[in-house]
This record gives structure tokens, C-alpha cells and sequence, in this order.
């Protein structure tokens, strides 16, 4: 697998290897060794898998607060998504700043997201399935989110209005918000 690390210091964009023939192909999507091999020792406990049956929903962008703050590992298993990480560390030299980058059953391509960053995705196709790892529980006393146009994200879509989740639609404005993560 390729492990390429971004402008923000612990995102990394990962491209497993496909072995392919008349049948299709095969992958590995994560390995424990190679992660912790290429510098990602993250233990990951859950799952998640999520569809978004609009082109153009919005999810995000989320967080969670230590001390069940989640670092994930997304893939999109369906479809296409441009995936975001904005950098939440106050003292980052790259507080404030985001990657995005387009993810989709055909590019196989992975991103993987440390603690301290918001995340969140925009369905470039109808039907799009997110699928992703996270290194802990989801734990809703600590769930929180910035809406999703106000850290300056160069959306794909931006000419449609987003399908966004009530809790998205009112989080509040980066300008506004706290940080509870240190660099």
C-alpha cells in the first residue's frame, strides 16, 4: 500500500494495492502491522457505515472531545465523496487549515484522520457508503460538530444546497468555536 502524509501533520492519504483478475479484485484495507509499520499505531474499536442517499449531503464536520476524542481510518465503499480534515490542535502550525480530497469505490483510496481534527464528507453521487474505522466509542456526551461552510472548504458542490442533518445545520461557525485539543 501507498502511505502518503498530507499538509496536515498525521493525516495520511493511503492507497491499499488491488489484486485483480476476471473475477474482480482483492484488498487489504487495513492492516495493524503495516499501519504501525509507516508510523499509524492506532488501535481502532468500531466500525461505522453510513449512506447518503442525496448527491450533495453534507455530514459534518464532527468531532469528538477527549477524553473520547477519535482518530479514523474512511474509505467510501459506494459511490464518490470528497472527504475533510480541518486541523483543531490550537498551537498547530496548520490550526485552521484543511485537506480534502475526493474518495470512491473506484480509486480505493483511504484517509486516515488523528485526534484533533474535524471531519466530515460531501456525496459526489446519489447512494454513496462511507465505511470507517474509529479509534473509540462513540460517546455522545462528547459529540460535537462546527457547521460545515465556515472554514473556508472549496466544496465540490457548492452551486447545490447540501442536505444537511438538523445538528449540522445549527453547529456553530469555526470563528465561534473552542477547541479542546492542544498541538
Amino acid at each position: 500500500m501507498v502511505v502518503e502524509e498530507m499538509n496536515l501533520s498525521g493525516v495520511f492519504l493511503i492507497t491499499p494495492k488491488r489484486f485483480g483478475d476476471e473475477r474482480g479484485f482483492f484488498a487489504e484495507s487495513w492492516n495493524m502491522r503495516s499501519f504501525a509499520e509507516r508510523g499509524i499505531d492506532t488501535e481502532f474499536v468500531q466500525d461505522n457505515h453510513s449512506l447518503s442517499t442525496s448527491e450533495g449531503t453534507v455530514r459534518g464536520l464532527h468531532f469528538q472531545t477527549p477524553p473520547h476524542a477519535q482518530a479514523k481510518l474512511v474509505r467510501c465503499g459506494r459511490g464518490r465523496i470528497f472527504d475533510v480534515a480541518v486541523d483543531i490542535r490550537r498551537g498547530s502550525p496548520t490550526y485552521g487549515k484543511w485537506y480534502g480530497v475526493e474518495l470512491s469505490f473506484e480509486n480505493g483510496k483511504q484517509v486516515f484522520i488523528p485526534e484533533g481534527f474535524l471531519h466530515g464528507f460531501m456525496t459526489l453521487e446519489p447512494g454513496s457508503e462511507i465505511i470507517y474505522k474509529c479509534s473509540d466509542y462513540y460517546a455522545p456526551e462528547c459529540d460535537g460538530a462546527v457547521r460545515w461552510d465556515s472554514c473556508g472548504i472549496d466544496w465540490p458542490l457548492v452551486s447545490h444546497d447540501p442536505v444537511l442533518s438538523g445538528k449540522d445545520a445549527a453547529a456553530p461557525v469555526f470563528s465561534e468555536f473552542d477547541t479542546p485539543f492542544q498541538y
